[in-house]
């Protein structure tokens, strides 16, 4: 998994090891080939991707934080106006 976000294999919330599965960051409307073509997925454990309501997958609070991150990540390299163009929607 190639990412701009986190150079380490491991949970990008609790740090652990065990149990990762790929995240996309941006997923739904299309969003999933841009995501990885963009680099914009993390590590998460299945507890905080999808096994808990703690995980990305049933936690909005999460899940729009990663969103910012992300979008942090990407506007370190490029514009404000790419992000929008590619995206759609600005999360800052």
């Amino acid at each position: 998994m190639k990412s701009i976000i986190q150079s380490e294999r491991e949970c990008y919330v609790c740090h652990g090891t065990l149990n990762l599965e790929t995240h996309h960051v941006l997923f739904g409307r299309g969003l999933r080939p841009i995501a990885d073509k963009l680099g914009l997925k993390v590590w998460l454990c299945a507890y905080h991707h999808r096994d808990s309501r703690e995980g990305v997958h049933g936690n909005r609070t999460l899940d729009l934080k990663l969103k910012r991150i992300a979008q942090r990540k990407y506007e370190e390299t490029h514009s404000r106006e790419e992000w929008l163009e590619r995206i759609g929607r600005n999360y800052l």
